[in-house]
C-alpha cells in the first residue's frame, strides 16, 4: 500500500515508522526543514510542500491512501479554517483529479467536538455540540471528509483522536505541581493513535465512517495526578474546583470553556473492530515517563 501522510508530525511520524516496518511505501509531507529532517530521521521518505497549495503538492507521488494529519500548532480558529477545511479540501481536489487517485482518505479529528456532557459518556453515534469556533471548523472539516466519497469518489474515515501524550508529551509537572482543576481526562499514548490508523487502513475498516481513538479508561484529573504522585513518590498536589478555577478574573473565554467541558470518551467500536492496544490505559503508557522521573 502507498500511503501519503499530510502533515506528517507529531502522530504522523509514528504512523510512518509503523506503516514502513510493516512493508508499506510511505512518504511525509511537511512544509519546514525541521519537520523534513524529522521524517527522514524515521526513516521513511520525506517531501517538501504546502497541503494548501495545488502547486506545490504536485511534488507529492501516487497514493492508495492519504492520511490528513496537519496541525495548526495550537493556533486559533481562523488557521484552523485554514489548514483544516481549505487545506482538507485542496489536498481532496488535488489527489482526485490525479490519473490515479488514492481510494482512501483518513482525517484525524478530536474528541473536542462533542463539548461539554457532564461527565456522561459519549460515543460516534452522541450528537456533536462544539463548544469554541476551532471545534466548530473540526466539526466542519469531519463532514468534509465523510462526503469525500460522494464529491470525490474517495471513501473518507474520521479518527476522533482523545487527548495525545507519550514522548515529549507526558507533561508530568503540570499534574505533580497542580493546583489540578477537577473534570475527566481522555487520552491515547501517541504509538496507538498513530496505531489504530495503521489498522484502520491495513484491515480496510470504517470506510465513510467515524471512530473514536481512546483508550480504556477516562479518568478524573484529580485520581489521575493522585496515581502520578503516588507512582513518582511525592506529595499529592493541590486540587481545585471548577468553580475556584473559574472565578479568576484573569481567566481567558477559551480557557473557561476548557474547564467547563466534561466527558468520557468510548472507544469500544475501535475495540470491536478489532484494535489491540499498546498502552491500554495511563497506567501502562506512563510507565516509562514514571521511571524516568524516578530516575533523576
Amino acid at each position: 500500500m502507498r500511503v501519503a501522510i499530510l502533515g506528517c508530525g507529531y502522530v504522523g511520524i509514528e504512523l510512518g515508522r509503523q506503516l514502513t516496518a510493516a512493508g508499506h511505501d510511505v512518504v511525509g509531507v511537511r512544509r519546514s526543514a525541521d519537520g523534513l529532517a524529522a521524517i527522514d530521521a524515521a526513516g521513511f521518505d520525506a517531501v517538501e510542500a504546502d497541503i494548501t497549495d495545488d502547486e506545490s503538492l504536485a511534488t507529492v507521488p501516487d497514493a492508495d491512501a492519504v492520511v490528513f494529519a496537519a496541525s495548526t500548532g495550537g493556533r486559533g480558529a481562523d488557521a484552523a479554517r485554514h489548514i483544516y477545511v481549505d487545506g482538507l479540501r485542496t489536498a481532496l481536489d488535488h489527489f482526485a483529479a490525479r490519473e490515479s487517485p488514492p481510494d482512501r482518505l483518513v482525517y484525524t479529528s478530536s474528541t473536542g467536538v462533542h463539548g461539554d456532557h457532564d461527565g456522561d459518556w459519549v460515543d460516534e453515534s452522541t450528537p456533536l455540540d462544539p463548544t469554541t469556533a476551532k471545534t466548530e471548523v473540526l466539526v466542519e472539516a469531519e463532514e468534509l471528509a465523510l462526503g469525500a466519497a460522494d464529491s470525490y469518489g474517495i471513501d473518507g474515515t474520521v479518527a476522533r483522536f482523545a487527548g495525545l501524550y507519550g514522548p515529549d508529551r507526558y507533561r508530568l509537572e503540570r499534574y505533580l505541581s497542580g493546583p489540578v482543576t477537577e473534570g475527566y481526562l481522555n487520552m491515547v499514548h501517541r504509538d496507538d493513535a498513530a496505531g489504530s490508523v495503521r489498522f484502520l487502513l491495513e484491515e480496510e475498516l470504517a470506510r465513510g465512517s467515524v471512530v473514536q481513538v481512546v483508550d480504556d479508561e477516562p479518568v478524573s484529573k484529580w485520581a489521575f495526578a493522585d496515581w502520578l504522585a503516588t507512582q513518582c513518590s511525592v506529595p499529592e498536589p493541590p486540587k481545585q474546583t471548577k468553580a475556584d478555577r473559574l472565578a479568576d478574573p484573569g481567566l481567558s473565554d477559551a480557557a473557561s470553556r476548557r474547564i467547563r467541558t466534561s466527558k468520557r470518551c468510548a472507544n469500544e467500536r475501535l475495540r470491536e473492530l478489532g484494535y489491540e492496544f499498546r498502552y491500554p490505559t495511563f497506567r501502562d503508557g506512563y510507565r516509562a515517563a514514571v521511571e524516568g522521573y524516578r530516575a533523576e
